[in-house]
């Protein structure tokens, strides 16, 4: 049995029902040794740049250029990965746990929660926590 499948049969009821999967920004922007994969579109990106330099490095590679660009991605960080929605999140989640990430979420919410963290006292209090 590969990776993948392993993966797949640890997805019950239980794994969905208590967000194992999922990990929203507020509690990933608090980890150490993490990394903000951003895997939305060039066109997406351009219209919104995100730059987290008071939380965490961001790495930006969009969906169908990450087998392209797997080297990139750290295994010994955890990796938060992020779209505007959830699709593109899930599909990188499942790829990255079928490859043997052990730490990988879906930063849950798409935009909603994670502009959130990056209201002034929000920011304020990371950069003064430091």
């Amino acid at each position: 049995m590969n990776n993948l499948e392993k993966e797949l049969k640890r997805m019950d009821f239980k794994f969905f029902g208590t967000g194992q999967h999922l990990m929203q920004p507020d509690v990933f922007f608090t980890k150490d040794n993490n990394l903000f994969l951003d895997v939305r579109t060039p066109e997406e990106i351009a219209n919104l740049k995100i730059s987290l330099k008071d939380f965490c490095p961001v790495l930006e590679i969009p969906v169908n250029e990450i087998s392209d660009r797997i080297n990139e991605i750290p295994k010994d960080k955890l990796i938060g990965v992020f779209c505007s929605g959830a699709v593109r999140a899930s599909m990188i989640y499942i790829y990255l746990k079928g490859l043997g990430y052990p730490n990988v979420k879906i930063l849950a919410g798409g935009y909603g929660p994670f502009i959130e963290n990056l209201k002034p006292g929000k920011i304020y209090k990371r950069i003064n926590n430091k």
